[in-house]
């Protein structure tokens, strides 16, 4: 008998060789306990196989099959080789005699353990290549005789896991199902308490079944209860984590409103209700010994850094000096210029720390420092690694687009100050779910207004074969004094991709937009390059600028009001949603044009929710159905541990119910010590 704590090479179970040892490792199994939380990635129903296919099919499908035929052949690439297997229905041909061709490429290994005669389950998807019916790089499994091992792998409901090198399914799923089936609800205390899953499962029920359900059905209560206990996990985590911060204590820092009331009185336009609203949760914040971390979201325009120009004035006017961090040299130098003209006027002073740039109130806006009045120091990550100190102690650090920093960087700017409150924003709105499961310590400020006078975007899906079409209507805005942004996934051509690529596409593009103005941007351009090209362009010298996404953030050119967006099945609907929240910022009308490959399966449906609505949450939870959590939320980012069941996050009543479970356990800690 053994624990959960007992080492996987101790149970007896296994033989681990180097090879193996290593991969287990890199799997992070080393106990019981460990294999027994390596969940499947899918399952196969072996009490039934799909029909044998004699065409081309949609979906991937399941088969229980007999090699007749095997050999290696060399492909069309100097020195490249393939294997391919011919199968057939296992038991014999069926009625039609139909094969199907297996193709493995670059798996020399092959060959040495797929023989004539082999039985195999495999899975993959059929399609025509030539007059043949194929199924490239299957999933598959040598079946063999042995009685021992037949209730693991066939005539049941079979789990999928994720592998690495040197490990394959058979003796994996070996394991797993011995220790499931010796698995006592002794050794594995519930974790949840009593009648609080509705499922009625016990935990080791949830494990034995989501390794091994009897019938399909039987899968989706154990998913829920394990999901409903990582999920209450999380938020232990997250209220650890605030109770943490706010027992280390704070500062008050601030004093009086006078600055923010004679900035928002000399503004050309009037805030909206939900930018009133958030600078006055962020007052009470500032006026609390309890330190703040506040997430400011709202969507793309929805005028956040106004938000965090209030709060900076408070925080300066008390004394404190401020920062603000933004993750690219472009957003960093857009709003030191944006808050250079609107502070130094005010007796702030603006300064800038890039990784290339510095820059101070020298300039020739500033009118000269307010004594007694803090600093605003603006710069990209640049700012974790600046030794000096903020001369008058950092009272407030603000952080754009916080998703695009991890979790040390932020902290290491943080710890610059002495308890500085902290306010993190992000235009990338988050779906309510998310928001509850991960910003469980943050409260949690919403801009759910746009400001008026911003012109109309008018969002369209057209095929890359119309690009001779496109230019034509490039050219009619170009002659208005328009300016647009052409978007490219990529910066140059690659042999694996065949989608557009930015400096490729730049010149073809001078040839249709004759008399055009271009400037060409992307990563690759070293700081200085890429400041000069956005001078360029902001000032109008270039009317046509060519982009990969590096201008996600922080481009604010009123007059540009057409994208263009090529191979946009390739990006997420929210980078889709921040790439056109470019246009759209002046008075006049603007157009995005989302071109997509005409062989993009797909593509124009699951786009077609950016044509219905400039809703970035009701686009961010399209997202978050489509592509999951752990891609539009990177957990590394936050600090918290992968989710093994990502895919409930969109269940708000589970999310609710964790929280419920975890204000209670917590509740219910001081009573029982």
């Amino acid at each position: 008998m053994f624990s959960l704590d007992t080492r996987i090479d101790e149970t007896g179970l296994i033989r681990l060789d180097k090879k193996s040892a290593e991969g287990f490792e890199k799997l992070g199994l080393v106990t019981v306990g460990d294999a027994l939380s390596h969940y499947p990635r899918r399952y196969e129903d072996r009490t039934r196989f799909d029909v044998f296919p004699d065409c081309p099919m949609e979906t991937p499908v399941c088969l229980h099959v007999q090699v007749i035929d095997c050999q290696s052949r060399f492909g069309r690439a100097r020195g490249s080789r393939f294997f391919e297997a011919t199968i057939e229905p296992a038991g014999g041909p069926d009625v039609l005699g139909n094969r199907i061709v297996l193709r493995w490429f670059n798996l020399a290994y092959i060959h040495k353990i797929l023989a004539v005669g082999h039985e195999l389950v495999i899975y993959g998807k059929p399609k025509v290549s030539g007059k043949r019916i194929v199924i490239d790089q299957p999933d598959f499994e040598i079946i063999d005789d042995d009685p021992a091992s037949a209730d693991a792998h066939m005539g049941r409901i079979v789990p999928i896991y994720p592998l690495v090198s040197g490990i394959s399914q058979k003796p994996l799923r070996n394991l797993i199902f011995q220790l499931a089936q010796q698995l006592k609800a002794g050794e594995v205390p519930d974790w949840l308490p009593p009648d609080s899953s509705e499922t009625g499962l016990t935990r080791a029920e949830a494990i034995r079944t989501i390794h091994y359900p009897a019938t399909a059905k039987d899968l989706a209560p154990a998913q829920r209860y394990l999901a409903l206990e990582e999920f209450t996990q999380l938020q232990l985590i997250l209220r650890k984590r605030r109770a943490e911060h706010r027992a280390r204590g704070g500062k008050v820092h601030f004093r009086d409103r006078l600055l923010l009331q004679s900035f928002l009185e000399n503004l050309p336009f009037e805030p909206t209700n939900a930018q009133l609203r958030t600078m006055a949760e962020i007052r009470d914040d500032l006026s609390s010994v309890h330190p703040m971390v506040r997430l400011l979201q709202g969507d793309v325009g929805a005028g956040k850094t106004l938000v965090a120009a209030g709060a900076i004035l408070m925080v300066v006017e008390a004394g404190f000096d401020a920062a603000l961090m933004a993750p690219t040299q472009i957003l960093a130098e857009q709003h030191f210029l944006t808050f250079q003209q609107w502070f130094e006027p005010l007796g702030i002073e603006v300064k800038l720390k890039t990784g290339s740039k510095e820059a101070g109130g020298d300039l020739p806006l500033f009118s000269g420092k307010q004594p007694g009045h803090g600093t605003l120091l603006i710069g990209t990550h640049a700012l974790i690694h600046d030794d000096r100190e903020f001369g008058n102690g950092l009272g407030l650090a603000v952080i754009d687009e916080q998703h695009k920093f991890g979790v040390a960087q932020r902290q290491k700017l943080i710890q610059r100050g002495d308890s500085p409150d902290v306010l993190v924003m992000t235009a990338t709105p988050i779906p309510r779910t998310l928001a509850l499961a991960f910003y469980g310590d943050l409260d949690v400020s919403i801009l759910d207004e746009l400001p008026p006078g911003r012109g109309r975007i008018i969002t369209g899906i057209r095929k890359t074969t119309q690009t001779k079409q496109a230019s034509e209507f490039l050219k009619d805005q170009l002659a208005e004094g328009r300016q647009i942004y052409i978007v490219y996934p990529l910066i140059e051509e690659s042999e694996k991709s065949t989608a557009g690529a930015a400096s490729v596409e730049f010149e073809k593009w001078k040839e249709l937009l004759p008399g055009a103005h271009f400037a060409l941007i992307h990563g690759r351009l070293s700081a200085q390059e890429k400041d000069e090209v956005m001078t360029r362009f902001r000032s109008g010298e270039a009317n046509v600028l060519v982009s990969t996404t590096v201008i996600e953030v922080g481009v604010d050119v009123p007059n540009a009001n057409v994208m263009l967006i090529y191979n946009a099945e390739r990006f997420g609907l929210a980078q889709l949603h921040q790439l056109r929240g470019r246009i759209g910022r002046g008075e006049h009308k603007s157009f995005c044009v989302l071109m997509i490959d005409p062989e993009a399966e797909g593509a124009a449906d699951r786009l077609k929710i950016l044509t219905e609505t400039r809703d970035g949450f009701r686009i961010a939870d399209e997202d978050l159905k489509q592509r999951g959590s752990g891609e539009v939320l990177g957990t590394q980012q936050s600090g918290l541990p992968d989710l093994k069941f990502g895919d409930f996050i969109g269940d708000s009543a589970l999310v609710e119910q964790a929280k419920a479970i975890a204000e209670a356990m917590i509740l219910k800690q001081p009573q029982e010590g």
